[in-house]
């Protein structure tokens, strides 16, 4: 009987000292999120690219309401008129792009509020 509860003891001992560290368990992209310097070609490009000129949406084919994001002239209108960055916070007032997806994530909905307010340079 001594055991068991010896036992039990150590196992419950044991298991107290275990200790993971959540920020190693579920790691958060958006602490990585580097907004400093954001560049059409690597940031914003891609993006629009994967989510937004897809077949039938804002493809060179498609060009959705006007907007065709596989060239940067498509993005630039779009960011000149104010209506990329309604669409893609899911503002009031503005379809919620991109269409029928989730919302992007935090760290691309940055990157592309910064590229629009730095101008929407094409570099």
């Amino acid at each position: 009987m001594k055991r068991i509860f010896a036992l039990c003891i150590g196992i419950v001992a044991l298991a107290g000292c275990y200790n993971d560290k959540a920020d190693q368990l579920y790691p958060s992209n958006t602490n990585n999120c580097d907004t400093a310097t954001v560049s059409f070609a690597a940031d914003i490009a891609p993006v629009l690219q994967q989510k937004c000129a897809t077949s039938g949406c804002h493809d060179a084919t498609t060009i959705q309401s006007g907007y065709n994001f596989a060239n940067y002239s498509g993005a630039k209108l779009a960011a000149d008129n104010k209506r990329l960055l309604g669409a893609i916070r899911w503002e009031s007032g503005f379809s919620q792009m991109p269409k029928g997806m989730p919302k992007l994530d935090d760290c691309s909905i940055n990157k592309i509020t910064r590229w629009v307010n730095q101008g929407a340079q094409q570099n």
